[in-house]
């Protein structure tokens, strides 16, 4: 009768205050020193943001992305613990620790709306998850602007919401239900990561093609087996702004450009169609010519007034949102016409939406993306 006094007083004993709160996201402040050198660092550019699948032909669906079984209850307690993630909050200097899902959410909400297809959230997730898997693996801290974090919360690594921020501006009605769909697919793809080789991919992801992605030398000079070009069509239908103009004047273009030529080509077409090459000009302008297009349908090397330039460099000193456009002369102003929206290597996540909205699972999106990639759970390499 002792023992079964003494169990029945452990069975309602409380869950311990430390426990049921191992999850809550920590905020540290930085020393002053630290916020005063952040400024100073620069950031590292890492690579960062579907394709239709080859052949045309009806293919068979891959197996879906493994799921994590939800724990039944009780089981919390055994659960493997998840790596925690340190974030620089890059408007108020703090540090915010939390565990590795919490900081999946953050980055989904930022970087994806709440709307997109389920399939199309999920993808995000997983690649979410990679790229910090990627760099907790490593110890990686590039581009950090202080080394007790492991990622900042920008476009230089990956958007991130706060949990404060979170939870205030998804408070109630349909934006309540929209954190709930996001928390559902990473949920859903809990622990879940590509690899290539056994390793983390740079799972990097863009807003939107023009109808393929790129080669991953063909924006960062390097040659990843898995960042490969591929047609990207379901955007084109969908996305907003897909297609955006700007208009330059002379003055504005030489300054941008650096260049001393008095005038710029007074009509000049062109076109990145992947054929239409040749440039026309008028005597009373400089040649402007398209020397190559690269494997996605972008610039990637154009003479303008004899110089020649990369379309990555006319894109980034111009302000562009893609590499792939058509210039014309008008009314004597130059209009570029834009396609897309962002690097082009990896995930176009439009792209994705318009797969899930086809059908598309989360592992057929993410394949045709990260080509002959697969998965594994974090989990299994933390092991190791």
């Amino acid at each position: 009768m002792k023992e079964l006094r003494l169990l029945r007083r452990i069975l309602k004993r409380p869950r311990s205050v430390a426990r049921a709160r191992r999850g809550a996201p920590r905020i540290r402040r930085l020393a002053p020193a630290a916020w005063l050198a952040a400024p100073l660092l620069a950031a590292l550019l890492l690579p960062l943001a579907v394709v239709p699948l080859r052949g045309g032909g009806q293919q068979p669906a891959p197996p879906a992305v493994p799921q994590a079984a939800p724990a039944p209850p009780g089981a919390a307690a055994a659960e493997a613990p998840q790596p925690e993630v340190s974030v620089y909050l890059s408007q108020s200097g703090q540090i915010e620790t939390l565990p590795l899902e919490e900081y999946v959410s953050g980055v989904l909400a930022a970087e994806m709306p709440a709307d997109f297809e389920l399939e199309a959230l999920k993808a995000q997730a997983v690649a979410a998850r990679t790229f910090i898997a990627r760099r907790l693996l490593a110890g990686d801290h590039s581009g950090v602007p202080v080394p007790e974090a492991d990622v900042s919360d920008t476009v230089s690594h990956q958007a991130y919401i706060s949990q404060a921020v979170l939870e205030r501006d998804f408070a109630s009605g349909s934006k309540r239900a929209g954190l709930a769909k996001l928390r559902r697919a990473v949920l859903e793809t809990r622990g879940i990561i590509m690899i290539y080789k056994g390793q983390p991919i740079t799972a990097s992801f863009f807003a939107s093609s023009g109808g393929y992605t790129e080669n991953s030398e063909d924006y960062w000079n390097a040659e990843v087996p898995y960042l490969r070009s591929v047609a990207s069509p379901w955007e084109r239908e969908i996305t907003p702004n897909l297609a955006v103009t700007y208009t330059f004047s002379n003055s504005e273009l030489r300054s941008k450009l650096g260049l001393t030529a008095r005038e710029l080509p007074a009509a000049a077409n062109l076109a990145a169609s992947g054929k239409a090459l040749q440039v026309s000009s008028s005597s009373a302008g400089l040649p402007a010519e398209v020397i190559s297009l690269t494997a996605g349908h972008r610039i990637k090397k154009i003479s303008i007034g004899g110089t020649v330039f990369t379309g990555r460099e006319v894109r980034e000193k111009l302000g562009l949102r893609s590499s792939q456009f058509t210039w014309k002369r008008k009314d004597g102003k130059v209009l570029i016409t834009t396609y897309g929206n962002g690097h082009g290597v990896g995930m176009s996540q439009w792209g994705a939406n318009g797969m899930a909205k086809q059908g598309s699972t989360a592992t057929q999106i993410l394949k045709h993306y990260y080509s002959g990639v697969s998965f594994t759970g974090i989990s299994t390499l933390l092991k190791k």
